[in-house]
């Protein structure tokens, strides 16, 4: 029986956030301890040698299992609570998943996150000054690059592997809320794209999202309307 389980995380990270909706599909209750990373607290270094969120805590009697980083958390999940799955039974549609999840954690990290979210959250978060306008200009032409894909996938199906909403989508989910967050989501034009969206933002795991506020940061005034 599980006595406890804590997820420490920072709620604009992306990776966190595919911890917690995989979390909230799976109906599995948590703690939660925010973590400003980017202060290097000593707890969350104790539990993660890398300093980062997220960190899964379960507390199984008198054993505490300590799961670092978010595929190895969603894996986690997946294997010891296969109840409510969030990949599907046929090979094709589960590489399909992961091939979206590769895509998200990786090429839009590295071409988007690692302009946007830098220019205009991490800077803002480590004092490092106003953000840079021309990576902001190359952040934003590589978002429209990420949407054009997105839309051509959901013009032929309504998630992006399979039948139903799985780890695909929320590894997109994750990484575009928090683009979404900041203003930064190119909507118009992309019809697809929204559809997905909006369904997405209806999901009861996806609730707590919309709560979400960093001081000093406000969201998009559209940020928590479903009907966006």
């Amino acid at each position: 029986m599980i006595l406890d389980r804590t997820l420490h995380h920072f709620s604009l990270d992306p990776f966190s956030r595919q911890v917690r909706l995989a979390l909230g599909e799976k109906r599995l209750p948590f703690a939660e301890v925010i973590e400003r990373y980017w202060e290097r607290p000593e707890g969350l270094g104790a539990l993660n040698p890398s300093g980062v969120p997220p960190v899964l805590v379960e507390a199984k009697g008198s054993v505490r299992v300590v799961i670092c980083e978010s595929r190895a958390v969603l894996e986690y999940l997946e294997e010891q609570y296969p109840e409510r799955p969030l990949l599907g039974p046929d090979p094709q549609p589960r590489a399909e998943a992961r091939r979206w999840q590769q895509w998200f954690d990786r090429k839009f990290d590295y071409e988007v996150n690692g302009l946007l979210l830098h220019e205009k959250m991490e800077k803002r978060l480590l004092g490092l000054g106003a953000p840079d306008l021309a990576a902001l200009r190359r952040g934003r032409e590589m978002l429209r690059g990420h949407f054009e894909v997105l839309e051509e996938a959901l013009q032929a199906h309504d998630w992006l592997a399979g039948d139903g909403f799985g780890l695909g989508d929320i590894a997109a989910a994750a990484h575009l809320s928090v683009i979404d967050y900041l203003g930064e989501a190119p909507w118009d034009g992309f019809k697809s794209v929204r559809t997905w969206y909006a369904k997405v933002k209806s999901r009861p795991s996806f609730r707590p999202l919309l709560t979400d506020r960093q001081a000093g940061l406000p969201p998009a005034a559209h940020y928590d309307d479903l009907d966006f």
